[in-house]
């Protein structure tokens, strides 16, 4: 992993990509994506098969989904306004 990322870094240097702007388009697609893999998790850890009988309880499923969909609207909202 630390040789990919090395390399990476030197590929990134030589395409004259500027660090900063890296770093804040990988935050970018980062708070766009997290709302997916949130509901990703939420529909596991709701499946008592999948959790061998002792799925999330309703209490912590309710702050995910809630979470996940105060992330979607942050997410459509950034791309509204922008």
């Amino acid at each position: 992993m630390f040789t990919v990322s090395i390399l990476a870094g030197v590929a990134f240097d030589f395409a004259h990509i500027d660090p900063i702007r890296g770093l804040y388009w990988s935050a970018v697609i980062n708070g766009v994506l997290a709302p997916f893999l949130l509901l990703g998790v939420l529909l596991t850890a709701s499946n008592a098969r999948v959790m061998r009988q002792q799925p999330s309880p309703v209490g912590s499923r309710v702050v995910v989904g809630f979470t996940a969909l105060l992330m979607f609207g942050a997410a459509i909202g950034m791309v509204v306004l922008q």
